[in-house]
């Protein structure tokens, strides 16, 4: 049995100071009726117990209703489950050239940055148990999310990211680094890095290869993804107040990308399309399975209502109880 909000029982340390002042401030009613005959029948209850038994009924009440507050739950079982307990660390390119509208979402054209969220929140929402982090980077990297279980944290994060948040550029090297150093302190099994990026390594003060040196020293396995069309995609720009379309040259530098993931023993795949995306996560997410077994209960039983129902009762007697046979006089 467990409470899931117990910090309310810490109410029940406040009601017998509270009785003892209510007690001191309030003055019994002189008499119950004018004719003391007409409450004869009740089982020969004085006036002073009369008060008392009500007084307790209050008070006990207020017990049962600060209980169900604190939600009592009742467990209905424990059962062995897998988990899989990786440390993830996602590094997505914003550069400008993210704009380039070469992929399909929902038989529309979208741009890779939007295509890129939407599979990668998909591939966030089947590993519930690994820790994933997020460094988004363009010019230069920055920390968008720590590594953690919080995804619904991670999932609003990743919906806001947007192009021109940072200075344009293409900081592979850099960006990699900044996903190391959040996996190098942790006490993981397995720690791999996915880099998504549509360019070449244009900016920032770290090589790409001298990152993924650091990976391997690290035992860090890089996954990277080239992503975006082969030869030629369009770029919308803003001309004179009208959008227009222009056809720019896609490059990759696809043989750092490959020499990244050969020294870290990770894989380089190039996504084309969205499915073929989607595809590149599906696969990674089967090649990246530790398995451990863990224990947690399978559901718990409320047990509110067994505490709050006789809380409304005992409520509703004591004020019966006052307005009827029971009812003063001031």
């Amino acid at each position: 049995m467990r409470f899931a909000h117990p910090w309310f029982l810490l109410l029940l340390a406040f009601l017998p100071p509270l009785a003892w002042l209510r007690q001191r401030r309030t003055q019994q009613a002189a008499f119950l009726y004018s004719s003391v005959a007409i409450v004869k029948h009740v089982a020969g209850i004085g006036r002073s117990r009369v008060g008392l038994i009500l007084s307790r009924l209050r008070w006990l009440a207020l017990v049962l209703c600060i209980i169900g507050l604190a939600r009592p739950q009742l467990g209905m079982g424990e059962a062995k489950v897998k988990a899989a307990g990786i440390d993830i660390v996602v590094a997505l390119d914003l550069s400008g050239s993210m704009r380039s509208e070469d992929f399909q979402l929902r038989g529309r054209p979208a741009n890779r940055l939007d295509v890129a969220k939407e599979v990668l929140t998909a591939f966030i929402k089947k590993r519930p148990n690994d820790r994933i982090g997020l460094v988004a980077f363009a010019g230069r990297p920055y920390i968008a999310s720590p590594p953690t279980l919080d995804h619904d944290f991670l999932l609003e994060t990743i919906s806001h990211l947007n192009i021109g948040s940072v200075e344009d550029g293409t900081a592979i090297g850099s960006a990699l680094t900044a996903a190391l150093n959040r996996l190098r302190d942790v006490q993981g099994r397995s720690k791999i890095v996915i880099l998504m990026t549509d360019g070449q390594n244009n900016a920032g003060k770290v090589p790409p290869l001298t990152a993924a040196e650091a990976a391997q020293a690290l035992n860090v396995k890089v996954y990277t993804i080239g992503v975006g069309t082969r030869g030629k995609a369009p770029m919308p720009f803003i001309q004179n107040g009208y959008r227009v379309t222009r056809m720019i040259d896609v490059n990759i530098d696809e043989d750092t990308l490959k020499q990244i993931a050969d020294r870290t023993g990770g894989a380089y795949f190039r996504a084309t399309d969205t499915e073929r995306l989607r595809q590149i996560y599906d696969h990674i997410d089967r090649l990246e399975k530790t398995e451990v077994e863990a224990r947690k209960y399978q559901r718990y039983q409320e047990l509110f209502p067994l505490f709050v129902i006789p809380a409304l009762a005992v409520f509703l007697l004591e004020l019966i109880l006052s307005q009827t046979v029971w009812r003063r006089l001031p």
